[in-house]
């Protein structure tokens, strides 16, 4: 891919730190998806259409129900490129801005926020990898702690997106910027963790020495299970201000992704009952 890996912050890690914890973001960090989160605020300045806010719900649903799996994840790329070509890019980045806590507060998870706070206590680099958009995944990265993020970034001129992307976080391709990262810091991939929901991050999960499936989709639950790796369920999407570190630790279950398709459904039979 072209150009230089993107990141969060010029900041570098704690002194202490001696290794990272990658973070996928959606249905990892956030119940849903990030790309998706912002329909309402995008089509009330009229930036997409009600039909067009109805078929991103339907992909919502999609990626709750199905999983990322690499068909439903391109579905969504080539819809959200085509849907945002010619969209002013100061313009997302206020309304993001300006309806993060609304919208995104709600959809983390707990447990999510206290692993992250738990990995900065511990001296670790915490590092969101998304396939999302840039003007989206760095506003939730900042807003959860991480010290930095790489996310999907598209081609702009005169501050406007071409429909181009530049550069596809997504697969291999996250696999690739935690060897950077780690290359970068002095880390060993040995002492890294991983953790994601999804079977297209598979490659980031083997590249470091400690994997953990959150909420794992079908196939990467089996996975999991012949590897042995860990198997978080994260269950409890609230509001940051609102979150207290629970006495609880997050538990190890074989649990699927029940709770997080209840939130999808009901987000999008919400989304269909006010419009239609």
């Amino acid at each position: 891919m072209p150009g230089p890996l993107p990141t969060l912050r010029p900041k570098p890690p704690p002194a202490a730190s001696g290794a990272a914890a990658f973070f996928d973001l959606d249905k990892t960090i956030i119940a849903g998806s990030s790309a998706l989160a912002f329909s309402r605020p995008f089509r009330r300045r009229g930036l997409i259409s009600r039909r067009a806010a109805l078929r991103s719900g339907y992909a919502q649903l999609l990626l709750v129900l199905s999983g990322a799996d690499a068909d439903t994840m391109d579905l969504l790329r080539r819809r959200i490129t085509a849907l945002c070509t010619g969209w002013e890019v100061a313009q997302i980045r206020a309304i993001v801005a300006e309806t993060l806590h609304d919208i995104v507060e709600p959809l983390v998870y707990a447990e999510a926020a206290e692993l992250i706070a738990e990995h900065k206590a511990g001296g670790d680099e915490v590092v969101v990898l998304s396939a999302s958009g840039m003007e989206v995944v760095e506003p939730i990265a900042a807003l959860v702690g991480a010290d930095r993020c790489l996310a999907t970034r598209m081609s702009v001129q005169e501050g406007r997106y071409t429909g181009v992307i530049d550069y596809y976080c997504y697969g291999e391709e996250k696999a690739e910027a935690a060897r950077a990262i780690a290359a970068e810091q002095g880390y060993q991939l040995a002492d890294c963790r991983a953790y994601s929901d999804s079977i297209t991050d598979l490659p980031l999960l083997e590249a470091v020495g400690h994997p953990t499936v959150v909420n794992p989709d079908r196939a990467l639950r089996r996975e999991a299970v012949q590897r042995g790796w860990p198997i978080l369920t994260f269950a409890d999407p609230v509001a940051l201000r609102r979150f207290r570190a629970p006495e609880k630790r997050t538990t190890l279950a074989a649990a699927g992704l029940g709770a997080a398709a209840l939130v999808g459904v009901s987000w999008y039979g919400h989304r269909r009952r006010t419009r239609g």
